[in-house]
């Protein structure tokens, strides 16, 4: 969960650590919504959140 560049612990991580259980929802919501489909591969999923975050101007 540390930058692998800075070894810095990502903001979204430090807030999430004040609530564990948070924590793991969100990332069973993570997982849910990058798993793959017939539709679309889980390839196509982070290429779409990454022209999204773009478009938002988030670095996450």
């Amino acid at each position: 969960m540390r930058d692998p560049s800075s070894g810095a612990l990502d903001n979204i991580m430090r807030v999430h650590s004040l609530h564990p259980a948070g924590l793991a929802s969100h990332y069973e919501l993570y997982r849910a919504v990058m798993s793959p489909t017939r539709s679309l591969r889980r390839a196509e999923r982070e290429m779409i959140a990454l022209v999204v975050s773009q478009i938002n101007e988030c670095h996450y």
